[in-house]
Formats: structure tokens, sequence, C-alpha cells
């Protein structure tokens, strides 16, 4: 099997016969490399309209959201024990004022967690999950807030009671592994759906992760998921991909993965970059304070920008925002696509 990787070039230093990536003008694709598992050395050759057109059709919109520039989703940590900010939003009212904080730096859809997946997490009960999650969605949607919310959860139960009070999307970090019930759930209610790839548990997803090859290993991860997905009768329009950075993978894996995210394009589903915080970073920068890792998590998210991911989950909206309309004048893109 082969796969493209498209090799992606701004806008403003691109040449008119470029082709933008699946709708996104900022992007173009200068040329198409070609990876197999049998050859070590990839191939690059010149972009092919007869068999590469899929890269550039464009995507449907996720709840209204046009994808043909990054859109930001900001996280809101519900649970005592999360790795960046665990017990901040221990209050409903606390809750829905970050949730304001976070729409008024620019999160165009809100991530509402109620179980920290960090690593050596232990699961919560799905009545707890409930509780922390279900009444501050229901109390963002009373305050006024219309903005896409996302269910950051493995749990149909947790997601349907979420999808009650309001919410849009539902982030499942086990991709449909987990919980059985989830993807009829996600079928029945036709709402957009997170798959992300991880290897192992929460308890035991960084304890010496292996792969042969980490991009084509969760490439091929990714459309399997998809394909479990459609079969279960989920429209492929609503399925976003994550190639679940942190999520058993070492430093090196994360690497080579962020190096080569563009390729996971040619799966045709939108695709969301979470990397925000992540311990990796940290370990790069020398920072082990989560916190502290803004200036790290900002230029993975330009990174995960310039390889044409469609959703950046951040938990620093305002300083992500800032940096992205930066980054997109100084490459020349100044076309109406602004973040």
């Amino acid at each position: 099997m082969s796969y493209r990787l498209p090799l992606l070039r701004p806008a403003g230093l691109a040449d008119g016969g470029m082709p933008p990536l699946r709708g996104q003008e900022a992007l173009r694709i200068a040329a198409v490399q070609e990876r197999t598992r049998a050859v070590a050395a990839p191939m690059e050759r010149r972009f092919d309209p007869a068999t590469d057109a899929a890269l550039t059709r464009p995507l449907a919109p996720i709840c209204g959201l046009s994808l043909v520039r990054p859109r930001l989703m900001g996280i809101l940590n519900l649970t005592p024990d999360s790795f960046s900010d665990g017990g901040r939003l221990s209050t409903v009212s606390t809750a829905v004022a970050q949730a304001k904080v976070l729409l008024q730096d620019g999160a165009d859809i809100l991530d509402i967690g109620g179980e920290s997946t960090r690593p050596g997490a232990t699961e919560v009960p799905v009545g707890e999950e409930i509780l922390r999650t279900a009444p501050v969605i229901a109390a963002m949607r009373a305050a006024g807030i219309t903005e896409p919310i996302s269910i950051d959860t493995r749990k149909a139960a947790v997601a349907r009671a979420a999808l009650a009070e309001g919410a849009n999307i539902v982030n499942d970090v086990s991709g449909l592994t987990w919980d059985r019930e989830m993807a009829p759930l996600i079928a029945e209610t036709d709402v957009p759906v997170v798959l992300m790839h991880a290897q192992g548990t929460p308890q035991t997803m960084q304890e010496n992760p292996q792969y042969q090859d980490v991009v084509l290993d969760v490439y091929d991860w990714l459309r399997a998921a998809r394909d479990r997905a459609v079969t279960a009768g989920i429209a492929p329009e609503r399925i976003i991909l994550d190639a679940g950075l942190g999520f058993g993978k070492t430093i090196e894996h994360n690497l080579a993965l962020m190096r080569a995210l563009a390729i996971y394009h040619d799966l045709g589903c939108a695709m969301l970059l979470g990397a925000s915080r992540k311990r990796f970073i940290g370990s790069i920068s020398g920072v082990q304070e989560a916190r502290a890792r803004v200036a790290g998590s900002v230029a993975v998210a330009l990174q995960g920008a310039a390889q044409g991911m469609q959703i950046l989950r951040v938990h620093d909206v305002a300083q992500t925002r800032q940096a992205l309309r930066m980054w997109q004048r100084m490459q020349a893109i100044d076309n109406g696509t602004e973040a």
C-alpha cells in the first residue's frame, strides 16, 4: 500500500499552479510524497490532478463552522486531577465564566471534560462524570452561549447526558473502542465525533509504547476507526480524526507525527490536533509545570496549522489566536481567511 503525504507551501510562496489543500486557500500542495512500508526512502512527485484530486476537495462544515481556516477548540477541564489545570473550575459558575473567557479570546468550539486521561489517571464512574459535565453544559446554554460544545468522554451515557443538555460534538479519546454503545449513539444523534488514536489506556499507555512505523501505524489505525464508524452508520462528513499526540507515544513518536501530520488528510476527514501543554513539550523545552508550556504549545499549534490541521485543541486560546494571525500575515496570507 502507498501512503500520500501532501507537501504544503504557504499561499504567499506558492505559484499559481499549486492547488489548495481541501479548500484551505492559505495552504497549497507543492508536491506529493509517496511512502510505503516496503521502501524506506519516500518518493517525491508532482501533484497529479487525475489521482490526487481528493486532497483538494473541500470538507463539509462542522456545526456550521467552515473549515477553510484553523478553528480553535478551547479546553475546559472539570476534573480535580487534570495534568494541566485540575481543580481550577470546581463550580458551575466558575466553569461558565471560564467558557465566556475562552470565547472572548477567540475559541470557535468549547471542549468539556469530566475525566482526566493523563498518563496514570484512573477511571471516573459514569455517574460522577455526568455530574461534573452535564450541569455545566446546561448552565452554559442557559447563560446564552450558542457556540458548539464538545463533550470529551469515552462513555456513551456521559455523551448522551451532555447531548441532552446542548452539546454538539463527541470527542472520544478511545476512538469508539471503550464503550460499545458509543457508535450507535453517534449514529442515532447524527453529531460530529472525534476519533483519536491511543495505544493502551491512560494507566498503561506510556509504558514503553512500540510501533513499526508510528506515522503509518497511526494512519492504518485511524483508517480502520473511520471505516468502523461508517459501518456503524456514522456519516463520513461527521468524522474528525486525531493522531493522539502524547497518548501512547514517546517524544520521538510525537515528533515524527508532527513532521508528517499532513499525511492524514488522505483519509478524507477533518483533522484535529490536541497537543496543548503535553508532557513531551515540557520534556523538550525543559519546562516541567504544565501551565508554563504556553510558548511550546503555541509552536506546536503553528506547526499543526502549517500541516493543514482544521481544528486545534488548546488551553491558551488568546495566545494561539494571536500567533495564528501573525503567522498568516507573515506568510502573505491576506484573503479573508485570517484566524
